[in-house]
């Protein structure tokens, strides 16, 4: 299977350009194809992986991914997507922002040179007012341009004439790769299509009609009940792990519903037709066993975060549903109750029944808390606690700097040690 015929099987292509063009060309070169971001924060998020995972695919067939971090385009905004202007970032922020994605980026692709990444700045700032007027924005109808949907949904609430010009900014982009460094494709999500095609338009103007240059978007990427995908009650999982910790991440794809989990095997894993359908059939047959599910969490976090993340994430799983927490380390500890109910606490040892009152406010009297302790529905640091003249020493578990509490069958609490 060659790898359009594997991206059509994986429900990987919206629109293109000219398909048998495309086709034809791929199969006889090995050729150099593009996406882009903008640096606008300093990580990206899962939607990013989204046309990202396209390139990697087109990586691992022997292509060569070119990735622009746009410091010029970042700084002055995409209309896309949005119902007003961007705030401006400064170009420090800039520059921070571009340092943090060249670092996930090299992650996910390798520092091996099977894959470049390039900053729109580097030509698009050398560019004078006068030949930006005369060399490019003559070759742009304004009437075509307004009936770009990024720019018509824009029109009622208003777009300035720095948004209004990015499309012009990324034709270009692709001009110039084209020229420089062979580029052919550009792949971008659904939004991106009328930029896209602007560029190729660009490059047949100035390079001949006959150029070779094509575009490919990717589907929006919907949930079975036609929500987005990436966004949880909790907002954007990152790849950034102080932002998601993998764990968190890990979970994000493990709760993925029955409906929509074999589409993300396709798209967002390496596996094969024949491992992803064996898991489709144990869904249907079995699908309280959720396997395809721990197998999607699996891949996704081992490509973005490691293998020893992926170890991680399984052992904090297998421990609270267990309850058998005490084998855990202070990193996955911090990790995995990032979320529950915490608490503040100082590093004295006190008995328990006081400290679960005093100290903590878990228990609202000690009447109750010794109840609860004499029941054996208390469990500190995973070692259920009967004895009432117990001590809890916050030294003694996880590096000093948590107590785990577990009250009952299900409700956590973490004590945070600060002084």
């Amino acid at each position: 299977m060659d790898i359009i015929d594997e991206l059509k099987w994986r429900g990987a292509i919206n629109q293109e350009t000219d398909a048998d063009g495309l086709k034809d060309l791929v199969d006889h070169k090995k050729i150099g194809l593009y996406a882009g971001i903008d640096p606008t924060g300093d990580s990206m998020h899962v939607g990013h992986l989204i046309p990202f995972m396209i390139l990697k695919r087109f990586q691992m067939a022997g292509y060569h991914p070119f990735i622009i971090v746009g410091g010029a385009t970042g700084s002055i905004g995409d209309p896309s997507g949005k119902k007003s202007e961007r705030k401006l970032q400064t170009m420090g922020q800039v520059k921070h922002n571009e340092k943090a994605l060249t670092a996930q980026l090299e992650k996910l692709f390798g520092n091996d040179g099977s894959f470049t990444i390039v900053n729109n700045y580097d030509w698009l700032s050398k560019l004078s007012l006068i030949d930006f007027l005369r060399d490019d924005g003559k070759l742009f109808n304004v009437n075509e341009m307004l009936n770009k949907e990024i720019v018509a949904s824009r029109l009622k609430s208003g777009i300035s004439y720095t948004e209004f010009t990015y499309q012009i900014l990324q034709s270009i982009d692709f001009l110039h790769l084209y020229k420089n460094h062979g580029v052919q494709l550009q792949i971008g999500g659904a939004d991106q299509w009328g930029n896209i095609t602007d560029g190729i338009s660009l490059i047949h103007k100035v390079e001949g009609a006959d150029a070779k240059a094509y575009g490919l978007t990717i589907p929006l990427m919907l949930k079975s009940d036609g929500t987005k995908f990436g966004k949880t009650a909790g907002g954007a999982v990152w790849l950034d792990p102080e932002k998601t910790t993998p764990y968190e991440f890990y979970q994000f794809w493990i709760n993925q519903d029955d409906n929509d989990v074999i589409k993300y095997l396709k798209y967002f894993t390496f596996l094969s037709q024949d491992e992803i359908a064996d898991l489709a059939k144990q869904t249907k047959q079995h699908p309280e066993r959720r396997v395809a599910q721990r197998r999607l969490a699996e891949e996704v976090t081992k490509f973005v975060h490691g293998e020893k993340a992926v170890r991680e994430a399984q052992n904090i799983t297998k421990a609270l549903f267990s309850g058998n927490i005490q084998d855990l380390t202070t990193k996955e500890v911090e990790h995995g109750f990032k979320h529950m109910p915490s608490v503040e606490i100082d590093s004295k040892p006190l008995d328990i029944v006081r400290w679960l009152v005093d100290v903590s406010k878990i228990e609202p009297s000690r009447r109750q808390a010794r109840e609860d302790v004499k029941n054996g529905a208390v469990r500190i640091n995973g070692i259920k606690v009967q004895d009432i003249n117990a001590t809890v020493d916050p030294s003694k578990h996880f590096d000093g700097k948590f107590v785990v509490v577990r009250k009952g069958k299900k409700h956590y609490y973490l004590a945070r040690v600060t002084k």
